[in-house]
């Protein structure tokens, strides 16, 4: 096969692109330019997408004896995925920046030119299995639980499936760190990069005030009404949220308070005690499914954020929507996030299917 091998600049992307080429496919590299100003966009192992990065990934298609290409997405980028997430913010939503860069970048716009070149399929480095039976895609858990990237991938579509590799998807990462080490790839030890690339200070609040500005509103005490202090804006506030709230004095009973919701137009964040934050009914929209959509009522294992917050759950397929009924309450579920159905089997867990989450009910 023509593979185009998405080279990030760091190490899983390297050794994906690698064991693409021992596998005989006609590889070329491609390292996408996603910030008009790349030096912005890291910070030690914070971010990623600049000029460094993508002179590592040259390197490393250079020792593979592969061609390399970079290709400029910067514009595209800010507008899926940058404008995206400030907008969801505004409206009191939680999204995942890395979802839907995955969705509208990676596996859109990428695959997208690359089959108009004549490629038959992407690689890239995500941690995630893969397999087409039947024509129809099998996404599942990587065999590393902990680099396990299956949610992140849950949005793409059936097609955008078919024409995609996960090379590492059976391999854990100190493996690919001794594979690229071997190879001589100079990113064998390069740090990971994390957090949102393109706020690479870590300040999502202080990133977002500077899009949006100030929006004044109160925190109120869900239970009683109670004004318990000021903020200036509800989207530097996410559910489930303890911390740097803002709260003027102690609540009566002396527990923590924790944001329970977020009210955009009256500027409002409810906050409350823990147990308020168990959710059993989740609502989420615009569902994508590898291979068929749920048919009745389904036992699986709902996911709401890339790393932890998973449930058994009974989901069902109702008017194009997807509920969820979680089988023990599920903290920190926000609208805005995506939830990802697996069915658990031997062979690893299996991507049944996901949704973007509208609303919940305790």
């Amino acid at each position: 096969m023509r593979v185009l091998a998405a080279m990030s600049g760091g190490v899983d992307s390297a050794v994906a692109a690698a064991r693409a080429v021992d596998a005989g496919h006609d590889v070329v590299g491609v390292h996408l330019a996603l910030s008009a100003r790349p030096g912005t966009l890291r910070t030690g192992s914070r971010g990623c997408c600049t000029i460094e990065d993508s002179r590592d990934a040259r390197r490393a298609a250079d020792l593979l004896g592969i061609p390399f290409y970079v290709w400029d997405f910067a514009e595209r980028f800010t507008e899926e995925v940058v404008e995206t997430f400030v907008g969801e913010y505004a409206a009191g939503r939680t999204p995942n920046p890395c979802v839907t860069c995955n969705e509208k970048i990676k596996f859109a716009a990428l695959l997208e030119k690359a089959v108009a070149l004549g490629f038959d399929a992407v690689c890239t480095g995500h941690y995630a299995r893969l397999s087409v039976v039947d024509g129809v895609p099998e996404l599942r858990r990587a065999a590393d639980e902990g680099k396990d990237q299956s949610y992140v991938l849950a949005s793409l579509t059936a097609e955008q499936l078919r024409h995609s590799l996960f090379p590492l998807g059976d391999s854990v990462k100190r493996d690919v760190r001794a594979e690229a080490d071997r190879r001589g790839l100079a990113v064998a030890n390069k740090p990971d990069s994390h957090d949102i690339c393109f706020i690479p200070n870590g300040d999502t609040r202080g990133f977002l005030e500077s899009r949006l500005g100030q929006r004044p509103g109160e925190l109120v005490d869900a239970e009683t009404g109670a004004v318990l202090g000021r903020h200036t804006g509800v989207h530097g506030f996410t559910v489930g949220q303890r911390k740097g709230l803002g709260i003027e004095a102690p609540a009566p009973d002396g527990r923590p308070r924790y944001v329970l919701g977020l009210e955009p137009v009256s500027g409002t964040v409810r906050v409350g005690p823990a147990e308020r934050l168990g959710v059993r009914e989740i609502t989420a929209d615009r569902p994508v499914w590898p291979g068929a959509p749920l048919d009745g009522p389904v036992e699986c294992v709902v996911q709401v954020r890339a790393h932890g917050g998973t449930a058994p759950a009974v989901a069902e397929l109702v008017g194009g929507e997807v509920r969820i009924a979680p089988r023990e309450p599920l903290r920190g579920v926000a609208p805005g996030q995506v939830a990802v159905l697996y069915r658990p089997d031997a062979a690893g867990d299996l991507v049944l299917g996901s949704a973007k989450i509208r609303a919940t009910d305790s």
